[in-house]
């Protein structure tokens, strides 16, 4: 029988995870020819991955991800030129702890996002903290930012993430402003922690969508030496998966 003063313990303690365990140990016989030891080691291992998966819970929801999705929900045998061994390597991570960039480029609707999502939730399994924005959104929450004096705090955040990813990188040009923002957020992440650049546009084309000229160069000097990329082609995977036929895309109209 379980004692009611451990059990306010445990839960003083935020011991859930032991607790659960305790109490399935002495209702169920199968525990009950172990040792103490044994029964204790299932004690901690519960709690050890209770707590793993909280924390893993949290860097996902820290990671503001649009899209859910895993290794297991890729279907490489569509045609877009995507290799399965190398994007399986690029998952392992070992350029994020290289303090690399990776530009995944594309056309509209290749999945480009849901790629990108699918590599921040293998890092974050392995412990990475990863935070995801369009850059729209970032633009603006910068803006916001320096409006409002937290720019410093906010920068120091962002700076602090192992992986930053920048969708829809360029679809806009930028500011002199902007660009020369952006810039110092890439400065602060230079060789010490990992981009990954989202993109409808090759890397060609990305010096005209910037306005000033010379922090068009400084920030392609800091993104493009050090970059990894991923070149996906083919038509849109919301065309591919979509549940009407072509042939019953269009209805007479009476």
């Amino acid at each position: 029988m379980m004692n009611p003063s451990t059990v306010e313990q445990l839960k003083a303690l935020r011991l859930v995870g032991m607790l659960e365990a305790w109490s399935e140990q002495q209702t169920t016989s199968t525990y009950h020819d172990l040792s103490f030891d044994e029964r204790l080691a299932l004690l901690v291992e519960r709690e050890h991955l209770r707590r793993a998966q909280q924390r893993l819970q949290r860097r996902l929801k820290q990671a503001h991800l649009t899209t859910t999705a895993s290794l297991g929900d890729i279907d490489f045998q569509v045609a877009r030129g995507l290799s399965k061994s190398k994007f399986l390597e690029l998952a392992q991570g070992q350029w994020l702890h290289q303090h690399l960039q990776l530009i995944i480029v594309g056309p509209t609707g290749v999945g480009k996002t849901f790629l990108a999502s699918v590599l921040a939730d293998a890092f974050c399994q392995q412990g990475q903290t990863v935070r995801y924005f369009r850059t729209a959104d970032l633009l603006l929450e910068l803006k916001l930012a320096k409006a409002d004096g937290s720019f410093p705090k906010w920068k120091r955040q962002l700076a602090a993430f192992n992986l930053l990813i920048l969708d829809d990188w360029l679809r806009d040009p930028l500011t002199q402003e902007q660009a020369r923002d952006l810039l110092d957020l890439l400065d602060e992440r230079y060789r010490k922690a990992a981009c990954l650049f989202a993109t409808q546009l090759p890397v060609s084309q990305w010096h005209q969508q910037i306005q000033d000229p010379t922090l068009a160069d400084a920030m392609l000097d800091r993104i493009v030496h050090d970059a990894l990329r991923l070149s996906l082609k083919g038509e849109s995977m919301r065309k591919l998966t979509s549940p009407i036929q072509p042939d019953a895309a269009e209805y007479a109209i009476v």
